[in-house]
């Protein structure tokens, strides 16, 4: 009995759980691909699945157990070459764009790579207690959940470049309704607090916590519409500079874009590709896969604007104590945005379906500083030219979200799966 008590009470067991589960969701979301899937890399900046499963095992290698562990062997030396991403700290690696051209190691090796280290890990988890492992254990974990969402960002560009319309799985049930009304949901100004407030995970970008002044402003309700962006289209919007920002319009003619990154018009119909293909346009889901450029455009149309980081943030602190209880995250299952309920005055689709553009540059929080040596590379060198979004989307998985997570892309970007909710000022 007391042998049992003293396994239960464990406190490496919750942590090596949690770690177990996060490294088979990754394997599970590759496991409707084919070696050949898992090799293509269809843009710069996209990357083959198999790399994203070699790369988020380099990072547990290269941070935790060949400093920590006593006795490791890494499995291969050329792969912390090979699937190093961008920590310019930890040595030279493969240029990005060229990550499609590694057939080489094949995937069984890449697999053989995870089971390599994840018994490692396991036995550094098991191991005497270190404070100062855990936090980079944690790090670890986001860092994959944050891959597995690329990993279905990329696969589904991939898809939607071949003719054949591949699904990477079958659509979700999902019962079409209308789309539930856009009202406009006041908040108050003055001074208010965002940033994490340091419980719980979160990465650096986040913190500190500060004060900000704001004034009255209201928020939609939900997201824009297909159909509503369908309006802004046929009333010429890809073609009227004034809504544009210069960047915007000279992208715009530049990529010859003219409806949102996925939609197909095909004999006066639009459809939209998804991970189970090709399907109806449905007017009443979010409108996805926009650019910044395509959102402010949009706003400006519709004689609105986007919220701002710290507007957006304000505005969740409404929301529930438990922010995915119902959120359309990847534990839906759907894999695609979907049509609002009617909240009445309360905002939704706040956490999920769609990452939410806002007007705020990537830039430091007053008081940030990032981590010594290479892991502060992590988020701090790519606070300039890009946008924040917030709110996570329904390929995010469940138990990475939270009110403060900023994430962020440069403003031309579309492959992820971003959208748009209005704003104004009260």
């Amino acid at each position: 009995m007391e042998t049992a008590q003293a396994a239960s009470d464990d406190p490496a067991k919750p942590l090596l759980r949690r770690y177990e589960a996060v490294r088979r969701r990754s394997e599970a979301l590759a496991a409707p691909l084919s070696a050949e899937d898992q090799q293509v890399q269809s843009m710069p900046d996209a990357s083959p699945a198999k790399w994203h499963l070699a790369h988020t095992t380099w990072f547990f290698e290269t941070f935790l157990l060949k400093e920590r562990l006593r006795g490791y062997r890494p499995f291969d030396a050329d792969f912390a070459f090979l699937f190093n991403s961008y920590y310019e700290g930890v040595g030279p690696r493969h240029a990005r764009p060229q990550r499609g051209l590694l057939t080489r190691p094949p995937l069984r090796e890449v697999m053989d790579y995870r089971r390599h280290v994840d018994a490692a890990m396991g036995r550094l988890i098991a191991g005497p207690p270190d404070d100062t492992a855990a936090p980079l254990i944690a790090l670890g974990l986001n860092h994959e959940q944050q891959h597995q969402e690329l990993l279905l960002m990329d696969i589904k560009h991939a898809f939607s470049c071949n003719p054949l319309h591949p699904a990477y799985a079958p659509a979700a049930a999902a019962a079409l309704r209308q789309a539930a009304p856009l009202r406009w949901v006041g908040v108050d100004g003055g001074v208010r607090g965002i940033g994490h407030d340091g419980g719980g995970f979160a990465f650096d970008n986040e913190a500190p916590r500060h004060e900000v002044m704001l004034r009255d402003f209201r928020i939609a309700s939900r997201l824009v519409t297909n159909g509503e962006y369908l309006g802004f289209m046929r009333d010429g919007g890809y073609a009227r500079p004034e809504f544009w920002f210069m960047d915007g319009i000279e992208t715009v003619r530049r990529e010859g874009w003219r409806a949102p990154l996925y939609w197909r018009e095909r004999d006066g119909a639009w459809l939209e590709f998804t991970l189970s293909g090709l399907r109806p346009l449905d007017p009443a889901a979010p409108a996805g896969h926009v650019s910044y450029y395509e959102a402010a455009a949009y706003a400006a149309w519709a004689g609105k604007r986007l919220a701002t980081e710290a507007e957006w943030e304000c505005a969740a602190a409404a929301l529930p104590r438990d922010i995915e209880r119902g959120a359309n995250l990847l534990g839906s299952g759907k894999l695609h945005p979907a049509s609002a309920e009617d909240g009445g005055r309360q905002a939704r689709q706040m956490i999920g379906d769609l990452w939410e553009w806002t007007q705020s540059a990537y830039s430091t929080y007053p008081g940030f500083r990032p981590a010594a040596g290479a892991i502060g590379e992590y988020n701090g060198k790519f606070m300039a030219n890009q946008m924040v979004l917030r709110g996570g989307s329904c390929v995010t998985p469940p138990g990475h979200i939270r009110i403060t997570y900023r994430n962020f892309f440069y403003p031309h970007q579309r492959w992820m799966f971003a959208g748009i909710r209005l704003a104004e000022d009260a």
